[in-house]
């Protein structure tokens, strides 16, 4: 039986994930764990007979993370597709992650990095692994006319929700002593498994408005019907030129926006002498400003198309790649973060909406495509953190990191002037 599209409960349910999920994006992976790895680990870490640094061994479960779930997710989609089963992967991703991140709760120091290396690795695998099948709802619960707001929705729920819980964790760590607390380190490490049981909780009840799954015939030997699944979706897309380009576009990007959200505090910390209590401020502006960016180019295409949505705020990207180079003082960092924040919102929304668009209406194996959009988006954090990292060694300078970026921005810009996107007249 197939779900009721647009409906309002449905949809809400669906951003509801988002909420849920969120909170791990923001005080994981941005926020608070990576300086609390850093300050818990040995400066030099051995690991059979190599030695990193406690920051480099960081960065290398990042993208050990998101190399592990971006072969794993075709696989899973192409099976829960073929099995009718979208919802169980989505909760059992999210029941992963969720026990994941709260066991970093025992990574309380130098001799227990293992854990909060295996912790966090697990934990953004069940994050990412989730979103593959989160984006795949999209053209399943709403008509086309809907896809930016919806997709904008999520986002909103996603940046207010993460938000609240970010700050509520911070408040616990500077009024540690109000709390009985001997130190900031238990009150954050009570952080991780608040974000493990927000995750989980909020998760198990937007799954209950979410539809059910459908199991189809012959469920039998699933891991030869997923690999036979991405063999016929890739077989489709090299007669879909504009889907392909779209993902071309995309890819470049995705390789800058998301590596400037990576590395953006620690520019601002090592290049322009920001205090700790100042990048928080500047991600918490990041986050809020997101909102007004995910409806106001949800709007900007409603007025105008998807592609000039997109170009538009590719173009701003490139220019604060640009600013960020000549940046040298705190008030314009300021300027150029609140300009971040506004279309890192946008263009995450748009991306996903118009990449919904690019699918046939009635297209039955929509999580096998967006686990396509997937990879290709967990391929670009690699290329991204990987050049920057790279041309960081060699110039011992971000600033030239960061006109690398802006080549991405130029790169995905050419390709989605070529891709054609049609629209849709709908009433309104």
């Amino acid at each position: 039986m197939k779900p009721i599209m647009n409906d309002k409960k449905t949809i809400n349910s669906w951003a509801l994930f988002d909420w849920a999920n969120s909170a791990y994006a923001l005080v994981i992976s941005t926020a608070i764990f990576p300086i609390y790895f850093t300050a818990n680990t040995p400066e030099i870490v051995n690991i059979g007979g190599l030695e990193f640094t406690n920051s480099s061994l960081y960065t290398f479960a990042v993208s050990f993370s998101f190399i592990l779930i971006a072969f794993m997710s075709p696989i899973l989609s192409g099976i829960a597709d073929y099995s009718g089963r979208k919802k169980y992967f989505l909760k059992l991703f999210t029941i992963i992650g969720s026990i994941a991140c709260s066991s970093l709760w025992f990574f309380d120091g130098a001799g227990t990095y293992w854990i909060g290396t295996i912790g966090f690795i697990v934990a953004t695998v069940g994050f990412a692994g989730a979103i593959v099948f989160y984006n795949s709802y999209l053209p399943e619960i709403v008509t086309e006319d809907q896809y930016d707001k919806v997709s904008a929705k999520g986002f909103a729920y996603g940046y207010v929700g993460s938000v609240i819980l970010l700050i509520a964790i911070l408040f616990m760590i500077n009024k540690y002593e109000m709390f009985g607390f001997p130190s900031e380190k238990t009150p954050i490490r009570i952080g991780f498994v608040l974000v493990g049981i927000w995750w989980l909780v909020f998760g198990l009840i937007s799954f209950k408005g979410l539809p059910e799954d459908v199991k189809l015939a012959k469920p039998d030997n699933l891991l030869k019907k997923g690999f036979e699944e991405i063999k016929s979706v890739f077989g489709k897309l090299q007669s879909r030129p504009n889907i392909k380009r779209f993902l071309a576009s995309f890819f470049f990007y995705s390789a800058g926006v998301q590596t400037v959200i990576y590395v953006a505090s620690i520019f601002a910390k090592d290049e322009l002498g920001f205090e700790s209590t100042e990048l928080i401020t500047i991600i918490l502006l990041l986050q809020l400003l997101g909102i007004i960016g995910a409806f106001l180019f949800a709007y900007i295409s409603k007025i105008t198309t998807n592609k000039t949505s997109l170009i538009i705020t590719i173009l701003i990207w490139t220019l604060v790649c640009i600013a960020a180079f000549f940046c040298a003082t705190k008030p314009q960092f300021y300027i150029i973060a609140a300009t971040v924040g506004m279309v890192m919102g946008g263009i995450q929304s748009m991306s996903r909406s118009t990449y919904s668009k690019l699918l046939d209406e009635g297209e039955e194996d929509t999580t096998s495509y967006f686990s396509f959009y997937d990879v290709v988006y967990k391929l670009a954090v690699v290329l991204g953190t990987g050049s920057f990292a790279m041309v960081d060694y060699i110039t011992r300078d971000m600033r030239y990191s960061i006109l690398v970026l802006a080549l991405y921005f130029v790169i995905g810009l050419v390709l989605l002037l070529i891709t054609k996107i049609e629209r849709k007249v709908v009433a309104i």
